[in-house]
């Protein structure tokens, strides 16, 4: 019975020898599509399949100017010329995706991408037709695995940009819009303006509002160019904003209600794009204030953090802090005259219209105690308990207050003791009572003298005029 267990053990560890021995595509079964000569053929557009390329391998004759690590092809026949997109949008791995003319021994690229979209990958070029082109997936980075997993593989043809001209500018309706055109056959139109920007294609929009407000055009691209026009033709169009080529394409701008507003977007280079139009968001803003616990005595600080959607500015500040005071600075300096909960609010307004505020309630807490006198004996002799009063003075809140007392030494003050007491408010000049007992020592009569110091902190609040929280006392003669 051992000799057949142990005969079982040794034919099961070689079979997971020989499963590890495998590698990963011995575990999975290549696509239909692993090798160039077995590319999926894309009958028509638009195209979409998803594949499993888990146990896909990297072909002999894959080119090797783009990745072919664990690699499955697709291949298409245009019937007429077109402008062609392919990607792998939705595919759960890190994919890079080429286009080839051509075969084996005579591969011509026509595009090479990786990560347009996260992980995915796209690719765009003008086909011709009647030529077959063919697409490689891989797996992107080189990283020693040999196929991917799902992969989700899509090819369409870009149709045309019909909003050419200004004649032909696509209408916005509701907002926010947001339409997407391929500049690959547009064309400058004879007589549009170049004052912002010039450009071998452009395409058009327009828009008349309802209501007049402030919008925000936008095509996300900084190597595109955008404007605003009103008018009707290329020959009588007035600017009214614009972002040249190769900066920040996002424009804002107040635009009256039956006004027919123009733009035009344009581009050096074949590109696709979107144009996005929407209601500009209004500017926000936080603020902070300095010192965080004020006093009636404190000159605070306001620093406003501002954030401006639309890109055009900030025009004013008007603050109000609440007991009728005001400022248009950008971080104004104020004192309240006294204590209480003030309602500080921010208004901001854009050099378009736009406005915003924002609103703090600022609390203002005057604590302050002082020490007024500090009694102590006389004289005093060594072994004698000597009582130190510390009076301490509070006409505001009702606070407790930590009490230390020091006394005086050859090598400077050394601490007595500490007391946390409650002191009630007061009347002016009147004081709590806070008593320290002391034993006087041989080192205080060969000093010759105590000179007690006493020092008084606010608990769980800063004292608004902390210089008058220490005293000292007379010197207390010792024999």
């Amino acid at each position: 019975m051992v000799r057949r267990n142990a005969a079982r053990l040794v034919v099961a560890l070689v079979g997971v020898i020989a499963l590890l021995a495998g590698g990963q595509t011995g575990a999975f079964a290549a696509p239909t599509n692993d090798d160039y000569s077995a590319a999926t053929a894309v009958e028509t557009l638009p195209f979409t399949t998803t594949v499993d390329t888990t146990g896909a391998t990297t072909g002999p004759t894959d080119p090797t100017t783009c990745s072919n690590n664990g690699s499955v092809w697709f291949s298409y026949t245009p019937p007429t010329s077109m402008r062609i997109q392919a990607d792998t949008f939705g595919s759960d791995y890190d994919t890079v995706l080429s286009a080839w003319s051509g075969g084996p021994g005579s591969y011509t690229p026509l595009g090479c991408n990786d990560d347009t979209r996260g992980l995915q990958s796209q690719v765009t070029f003008t086909a011709t037709a009647g030529t077959t082109y063919h697409f490689m997936v891989a797996l992107c980075c080189g990283n020693g695995r040999t196929g991917g997993g799902s992969l989700r593989f899509s090819v369409a043809e870009i149709q045309p940009a019909v909003n050419d001209d200004v004649a032909e500018a696509l209408p916005v309706g509701t907002l926010p819009y947001s339409n997407i055109q391929d500049l690959s056959s547009a064309t400058s139109e004879a007589g549009e303006p170049t004052s912002c920007f010039s450009s071998a294609r452009t395409v058009w929009y327009s828009y008349t509002p309802t209501v007049t407000g402030s919008v925000t055009a936008n095509s996300h691209f900084d190597y595109l160019g955008l404007a605003v026009y009103t008018g009707s033709s290329p020959g009588d169009l007035t600017q009214v904003a614009c972002r040249p080529l190769f900066q920040n394409t996002q424009l804002t701008f107040r635009a009256e209600a039956g006004t027919t507003y123009l733009f035009q977007l344009g581009a050096d280079s074949a590109e696709q794009t979107t144009f996005q139009l929407d209601v500009a968001q209004n500017p926000t803003a936080v603020f902070y204030s300095h010192p965080e616990d004020p006093s009636s005595f404190d000159t605070m600080i306001f620093s406003p953090y501002v954030t401006e959607p639309g890109g055009v500015g900030i025009a004013s500040y008007t603050w109000d802090f609440g007991d009728g005071a005001t400022s248009t600075s950008v971080s104004p300096k104020h004192r309240y005259a006294a204590d209480g909960d003030y309602t500080v609010r921010l208004t901001l307004r854009t050099h378009d219209g736009r406005t915003g505020s924002v609103t703090n309630v600022v609390t203002v807490r005057t604590h302050d105690v002082s020490i007024v006198r500090l009694n102590v004996p006389a004289t005093a002799k060594t072994g004698q308990s000597i009582t130190i009063n510390v009076n301490v003075q509070n006409t505001r809140y009702e606070e407790d207050v930590l009490v230390n007392l020091e006394k005086s030494s050859p090598s400077g003050y050394l601490s007595v003791g500490s007391l946390t007491q409650r002191v009630a408010v007061k009347a002016t000049g009147q004081t709590t009572r806070v008593s320290f007992d002391y034993t006087v020592t041989a080192e205080d009569q060969a000093t010759g003298k105590i000179t007690f110091r006493t020092l008084a902190n606010i608990v769980g609040h800063r004292d608004a005029l902390p210089a008058d929280n220490e005293l000292l006392s007379t010197p207390v003669k010792v024999s």
